[in-house]
């Protein structure tokens, strides 16, 4: 269907309008301006397209005119939205160079883009001079001009305020968005969300959540009964505060819900009559401390039970390398030797903080701590296993006592005499493994079964048997002593 209306023509309207308009960019670049600004402001329209309204028409930067045009094109930029100056001086200049003291009423308009964006400012503006000249009439005049001077002080007046409270509003917004917690503002019976600072924002995933209600922003929290508490908080005008309290949240809409820890307090908003209106939220995500305290319990919890060992291993060195009746020196050297031991495996132990370490690294340490520089005499060979903490102390004493008792008695005793130290691993189906390690000695003088068991004896046989569940079989052979260790391994270091 067509029409017999002419088109408009947009671009002739402009320049028809009676009343100044000038278009700019975002950066206040001049874009175009009609006939009637050119006249207002006595310039060409080449002298001024394309170049900044300040250098246009410059201010001083630190005059009052200079801030308050600026704050309010800056504010329609920031907003994208409408901004108005009732009032402004801001003196023209001449083309002989002088300047005229002129007064200006001016509106700026954000023009907005596909994505909602500021594209253009369009600022409209009235001259007022005439009836700033009134000031100096009034004194004078009749009734009238004072009329007209009582309406221009009260629009003065109420710019100034207009403009301290926005100014006002501003700093307590840009305050509520940098707040270091999550803050929000909840309204009416459905706790529909006012306002939200970047960190509520970020905590819920960025979700689009403002002018919705609760339950429809963030609809898996209704069935943790958050709803039902602001309910409560709203209906009995009493605060609630949680610490740590767990709630389950989508960290972008649809994804997996995850746990979050947080501290907060619901409190509610009232109206003069008492009623209650609303909820003030506010509280921290702990999450992350909650971890961190939870891990440093573990830590407490494991030095504990590491310190308890290592004193009980210490009580049974001492009784046993004291014993009644042996040399009170011979007795220190040993107890003194033993502690190196243990320490030599805790080292090991601590590098690895604690966790686990390998086997082979662990042999290896304990015989170069006994042996020294006979160390390179023992031979070592086998996979390289993880042990649990608690294990590799109870080999690495194990190894030193097998060590001791070679430097003394055995192939480490002379020059020539060599130990080898092979392992093998099995595993089991129920995923734990079985390591059997053998000790044999050759190339030392004869060996024979001793009278009686010394205490290093007793530790491998009893001592490793008991830790873990190993079998244990020392064979006293003519070539050199032999020593098998069979262990099963706890399923958490196989």
């Amino acid at each position: 269907m067509s029409s017999d209306r002419p088109s408009i023509d947009y671009q002739g309207l402009f320049d028809a309008a009676p009343n100044p308009y000038v278009l700019m960019a975002p950066d206040l670049t001049i874009v175009t301006m009609n006939d009637a600004y050119l006249k207002a402001t006595m310039r060409e329209r080449d002298d001024i397209a394309g170049k900044s309204m300040f250098d246009t028409f410059p201010s001083d930067p630190e005059s009052e005119s200079y801030k308050q045009l600026r704050t309010s094109l800056e504010r329609v930029v920031e907003t994208a939205r409408r901004d108005e100056i009732p009032l402004i001086r801001y003196d023209i200049q001449q083309p002989s160079g002088e300047f005229e003291e002129r007064y200006w009423s001016a509106t700026h308009t954000p023009l907005l883009d596909d994505r909602g964006e500021v594209a253009y400012i369009l600022q409209h503006t009235v001259d007022v001079t005439e009836l700033h000249q009134l000031r100096t009439l009034a004194a004078n005049a009749g009734n009238h001009a004072r009329d007209e001077y009582d309406v221009f002080r009260r629009a003065s007046a109420v710019q100034e305020a207009n403009q301290t409270l926005a100014q006002e509003t501003r700093r307590l917004r840009s305050m509520f968005e940098q707040a270091p917690g999550f803050v929000a503002i909840l309204d009416g019976p459905d706790h529909r969300l006012l306002m939200a600072n970047k960190a509520y924002r970020q905590l819920v995933g960025n979700r689009d959540i403002i002018g919705k209600p609760i339950a429809q922003a963030l609809p898996e929290v209704v069935d943790q009964g958050f709803v039902t508490l602001l309910d409560q908080v709203r209906s009995s005008g009493e605060a609630f505060v949680g610490e740590g309290v767990p709630v389950f949240l989508e960290p972008s809409p649809g994804a997996p819900l995850e746990e979050r820890l947080l501290d907060f307090i619901y409190q509610p908003i009232s109206a003069q009559s008492g009623e209650g209106t609303g909820v003030f939220v506010q509280g921290h995500d702990v999450s992350e401390q909650h971890r961190i305290k939870a891990h440093q319990q573990l830590l407490i919890n494991g030095l504990n039970h590491r310190v308890k060992n290592t004193l009980a291993i210490v009580q049974g060195l001492a009784m046993q390398s004291f014993r009644p009746g042996s040399d009170p020196e011979t007795s220190r050297r040993a107890f003194d030797a033993r502690l190196n031991a243990l320490s030599t495996a805790h080292n090991l132990l601590t590098s690895q903080n604690w966790e686990s370490t390998g086997l082979f690294d662990m042999i290896k340490a304990a015989v170069s701590a006994a042996a020294g520089d006979n160390a390179q005499r023992v031979r070592l060979q086998g996979p390289d296993i993880s042990l649990a903490p608690q294990t590799a102390v109870s080999l690495a004493m194990a190894i030193h006592e097998l060590c001791t008792n070679a430097i003394k008695y055995g192939a480490l005793s002379n020059d020539v005499g060599v130990v080898d130290v092979q392992w093998t691993a099995e595993s089991a189906e129920d995923g734990r493994s079985t390591v059997t390690l053998d000790w044999t000695e050759s190339g030392g003088p004869p060996v024979a079964p001793p009278a009686r068991k010394g205490f290093g004896t007793r530790l491998i046989e009893r001592g490793l048997s008991a830790e873990l569940r190993s079998d244990v079989a020392i064979e006293f052979l003519p070539g050199g002593l032999h020593c098998r260790i069979s262990a099963r391994l706890p399923r958490a270091s196989a």
